[in-house]
C-alpha cells in the first residue's frame, strides 16, 4: 500500500491520500480523542503524540498537529493509516457511521431560492476546490445578506481561510447572487 501526502495551505495540517475511498458519503471531523471514540482509525491517529485533529473526506485524511515537526510525526501517522487499511478494520464501530453534524440550518423561507443557489454553488464550485486542499466547507445559514459557513479539516484554523472566505467564496457568491453581502465562518 502506498500512501501519498500533500501539503495544505494550513502548515499545521497535512493531507494523506491512501489511494482508496476513505468515506463514501459525507465527512467526519474529530478535534479531540473523545470525539474520535467511534472510529478506530481516528483513535489510532490521536494516539500519535501531538495530533490535535483528524478529518476524513471521500478519498483523503487530513491530520492536524500542534507543535511537532512533520518529519517526526509523518512516519507514525503513515503507519497508523496503513495498519488500519491493511487489517480491514471498519472506519466506524458498532454500525455507528458518524457524519459531521454542523448544527441546524437557518434561513427565512422567503430566501429559499437564494439558499438553493448558494448550496448549488458550494457543491459544484467551492467544495471540490476546498477538498483539494484537504478540507470542507458546508452551509449553515443565511440571514440579512450574510452567508454562514462551517469550515472543516485543513480549512479550520488555516491562516489563509479568511482570504479564501473574503476573496474567493464571497466574491463568487456575490457574482451570482446580489443579495449576498458577506460570508462568515461559524
Amino acid at each position: 500500500m502506498f500512501i501519498q501526502t500533500e501539503a495544505t495551505p494550513n502548515p499545521a495540517t497535512l493531507k494523506f491520500l491512501p489511494g482508496r475511498v476513505v468515506m463514501p458519503e459525507g465527512t467526519f471531523e474529530a478535534k479531540s480523542p473523545e470525539s474520535a471514540q467511534f472510529s478506530p482509525l481516528a483513535e489510532r491517529l490521536f494516539s500519535v503524540p501531538d495530533v490535535t485533529g483528524v478529518f476524513f473526506g471521500y478519498d483523503f485524511i487530513t491530520v492536524t498537529k500542534a507543535d511537532s515537526e512533520w518529519q517526526h510525526l509523518k512516519p507514525a501517522i503513515l503507519g497508523a493509516i496503513m495498519e488500519h487499511f491493511m487489517t480491514g478494520a471498519p472506519l466506524f464501530v458498532g454500525g455507528h457511521v458518524q457524519a459531521d453534524e454542523d448544527g441546524e440550518e437557518f434561513f427565512d423561507e422567503q430566501d429559499a431560492p437564494t439558499v438553493a443557489t448558494i448550496k448549488e454553488l458550494l457543491e459544484t464550485r467551492i467544495r471540490p476546490a476546498v477538498a483539494g486542499d484537504g478540507g470542507d466547507i458546508t452551509f449553515r445559514g443565511f440571514k440579512d445578506g450574510i452567508v454562514y459557513l462551517v469550515m472543516k479539516g485543513a480549512c479550520s484554523g488555516c491562516p489563509s481561510s479568511t482570504a479564501t472566505l473574503r476573496h474567493g467564496i464571497q466574491n463568487l457568491l456575490r457574482h451570482f447572487l446580489p443579495d449576498v453581502r458577506e460570508v462568515q465562518a461559524v
